[in-house]
């Protein structure tokens, strides 16, 4: 008759050595890892998770999505396996927390700073405005445009259910923030129509000491006091008044800080006529235009030509390229960045 009560070292294999097996090959998780996961469980809010740990990770209805979510089915269905973020280390019970909102929030930051990198131009419907701006979302994370880098004559509470194209002014996921511009993408928007050396027709919209803002077809472009005659002035309100309808010609294009330089001084036909005889420059205005375009051509090849008895004695340095000294500092007040308190944070936590 065969024994049927077996040993421990007949059988070779005990509790304590099923135990240690288990183990041996339990994974560890941390915090901060990406792994797979399967959905066996969907509770009112949140989910059970097989991660393959010993205990079910829990995913609560918050960590769910970047955006809100009302209900665990708006994301997740029962049997679906899919990446998680593992949030927190295990609790008392031996249970993980998970996430799939920090999984899209990293690579929501990384589609921006990829599309900053490509100075692309997105659209984006403003959901809600504040006393400092505009705010929007952008690949899911919230972003914010400051009201000086809205060009909209319109309320900016009107704005709400708008979609606006915009340009990145700053993506800094350390610090939380998503700044972009309306004003720097319609300008490019409008650049790639503009040419230097081109008459437009403008509106005075603003006065300010160092020149005034031109708004040309909707955006604004500074025609610098220097750049206003060859004749001196004193100040811009003696030239101008806020409204008045002006010729101008482009003289600087600068796409990438959203500017446009002016001048009124290099359509003079003799030194001051904007000064003593404004229209005489509006009506001769295609003219001189034509005179400027001829000189910067032959410059650029090298050609010396002789100038009209009215510019001889106008130094080169008087046919500017709007370079920096022409947008003094205090030209960034119409341009402020967004002071701390103006940035909501890109996601709310």
């Amino acid at each position: 008759m065969v024994n049927q009560k077996l040993t421990a070292t007949e059988i070779g294999f005990t509790h304590d050595d099923f135990a240690a097996l288990l183990d041996k090959y339990d994974y560890h998780f941390s915090p901060g890892d990406i792994v797979a996961g399967t959905v066996f469980s969907i509770e009112p809010r949140g989910a059970l998770i097989d991660i393959g740990a010993k205990t079910a990770a829990y995913i609560p209805i918050q960590e769910m999505s970047i955006n809100r979510v009302d209900a665990p089915e708006e994301v997740l269905q029962s049997n679906e396996t899919r990446e998680f973020f593992i949030l927190t280390d295990e609790n008392e019970d031996g249970q993980l927390t998970l996430s799939i909102r920090r999984i899209e929030y990293m690579r929501a930051w990384e589609r921006v700073r990829q599309l900053q990198t490509e100075d692309a131009t997105v659209r984006s419907i403003v959901f809600a405005t504040n006393r400092g701006g505009a705010l929007v979302r952008i690949e899911g994370l919230r972003g914010f445009i400051p009201g000086s880098h809205i060009s909209t004559r319109k309320p900016k509470e009107d704005l709400v259910g708008e979609e606006l194209p915009l340009k990145f002014l700053e993506v800094d996921e350390d610090r939380n923030r998503l700044v972009l511009s309306h004003r720097r993408a319609l300008v490019e928007r409008k650049m790639n129509r503009l040419e230097v050396g081109e008459v437009v027709i403008g509106t005075v919209r603003g006065i300010k000491p160092y020149g005034a803002f031109i708004d040309i077809g909707g955006v604004s472009g500074l025609l610098h006091i220097s750049e206003i005659s060859h004749d001196h002035i004193d100040t811009p309100h003696s030239v101008f008044n806020v409204n008045d309808e002006v010729k101008v010609m482009i003289i600087d294009l600068d796409a990438e800080r959203g500017r446009i330089s002016l001048s009124t001084k290099q359509l003079e036909p003799e030194p001051g006529d904007m000064i003593k005889d404004r229209q005489l420059v509006y009506d001769k205005a295609e003219e001189m235009a034509v005179r400027y375009r001829e000189q910067m051509l032959a410059k650029q090849q090298g050609i010396t030509v002789a100038a009209p008895e009215s510019e001889a004695s106008a130094e080169s340095e008087e046919i500017p390229s709007a370079v920096e000294e022409y947008i003094p500092s205090a030209v960034e007040e119409e341009l402020p960045v967004a002071v701390e308190e103006e940035l909501p944070a890109a996601v709310e936590e």
